[in-house]
């Protein structure tokens, strides 16, 4: 004798997994996007600095080969010294009289 085929439900639907898995991308994007807005801003600070740094050495070296002449960060550009003088944010470096190169605030 065919017995029958008693039909019972005991796993999730396919819908009822799709919306457990949605539930927790969305919670783990809540709890990743403060981190990842702050190392990006990390990362900002830190590429203004190393800008700075490269810029002051590059003004070093513009006066050693100038015979202590201080140049304009047009003129770091002009002569190939430096290929921007902006930072990431985009921002525009600065330098004082004294040749030394500052960060935009």
């Amino acid at each position: 004798m065919l017995e029958k085929i008693k039909l019972t439900q005991d796993g999730f639907t396919l819908i009822e997994m799709m919306i457990v898995l949605m539930i927790i991308s969305i919670l783990l994007l809540i709890l990743s996007l403060p981190n990842m807005i702050k190392s990006h801003q990390v990362v900002e600070t830190k590429s203004c600095k190393a800008t700075v740094q490269l810029v002051q050495s590059q003004v070093g070296t513009y006066e050693m080969e100038h015979d202590g002449e201080l140049p304009t960060l047009q003129e770091l550009l002009d002569n190939d010294y430096v290929d921007n003088i902006t930072c990431p944010n985009g921002k525009t470096l600065t330098l004082d009289s004294d040749g030394k190169v500052h960060e935009p605030e």
